[in-house]
């Protein structure tokens, strides 16, 4: 029932989701000579200024003190940590999974809820994916671009990083519907749901640590590579392709920095 109920609130929110997309001008990325997407960004200015705030942040508190987590938390219980945040997350990847009408999808996203839930002590273990059950999320902004909706223009939203107006508008309807969300504010817990973002926000970081790292030393204009790599895994995600839930990053050589005298 709660799944149910879950997913008549989503169907109920898309028709919104729509309006608000329609007047922002939600034109799908146009296509350069070669036939490659381009991103749309006539907010350039003003993206890069939260773009700027958004680095200085991560650079000063959000990295550090995913440093310390790495450091100081051991692999194994940050593996549990981030099955149990994804186990939470789980009622929303088959409600959006059903909107898309990926039914292998949503197929796939109840196995690994009701394995781990039941066999990984409540979404602590990550028996599914020992299973052969492998994670696969899915999003309202995802499920708005299957139904055929543009992107619109290239938003970077304050801490939440890259995004456009239709994956804003997803998440905000993500968020609405989360069922983890409702409960907590229903029982007066709300320090649990920011707990929870807090751990997600740090177990997504730790993921890509070198990663960031590897593409702020060699990329030329990192604000245009981040914002390149968003629209590559958006687009992937969309067209119903397996890319992971993190942009997959290019690899780069190791360099030995000198010693410093």
């Amino acid at each position: 029932m709660k799944l149910v109920t879950i997913t008549r609130s989503l169907l109920r929110s898309a028709a919104a989701a729509a309006l608000a997309l329609s007047v922002a001008g939600c034109a799908t990325t146009p296509a350069t000579s070669e036939g490659e997407t381009t991103v749309n960004d006539p907010l350039e200015g003003p993206n890069r200024v939260v773009f700027a705030v958004n680095e200085a942040a991560d650079k000063v508190v959000i990295r550090p003190v995913t440093e310390v987590y790495v450091a100081v938390v051991p692999d194994p219980l940050r593996q549990a940590v981030h099955t149990f945040i994804q186990n939470l997350m789980s009622p929303l990847y088959i409600a959006n999974h059903l909107l898309q009408g990926n039914f292998e999808g949503a197929q796939l996203a109840t196995g690994r809820f009701m394995t781990n839930t039941i066999l990984g002590l409540g979404g602590i273990a990550d028996v599914a994916s020992e299973a052969g059950l492998p994670e696969k999320p899915a999003d309202f902004g995802q499920t708005l671009g299957v139904w055929g909706l543009g992107s619109g223009p290239y938003l970077v939203l304050p801490l939440l990083g890259p995004s456009n107006v239709r994956d804003a508008v997803g998440y905000g309807v993500d968020t609405l519907g989360d069922p983890f969300r409702i409960w907590t504010n229903g029982v007066g817990q709300d320090g649990l749901q920011w707990g929870r973002t807090g751990a997600s926000g740090v177990d997504r970081r730790s993921q890509v640590l070198r990663e960031i790292d590897d593409l702020r030393r060699n990329s030329i204009d990192f604000y245009a590579t981040v914002r390149s790599l968003y629209a590559q895994q958006r687009d992937a995600a969309i067209r119903g392709s397996s890319a992971p839930a993190n942009p997959e990053f290019p690899e780069f050589p190791e360099y030995n920095t000198p010693a410093k005298k």
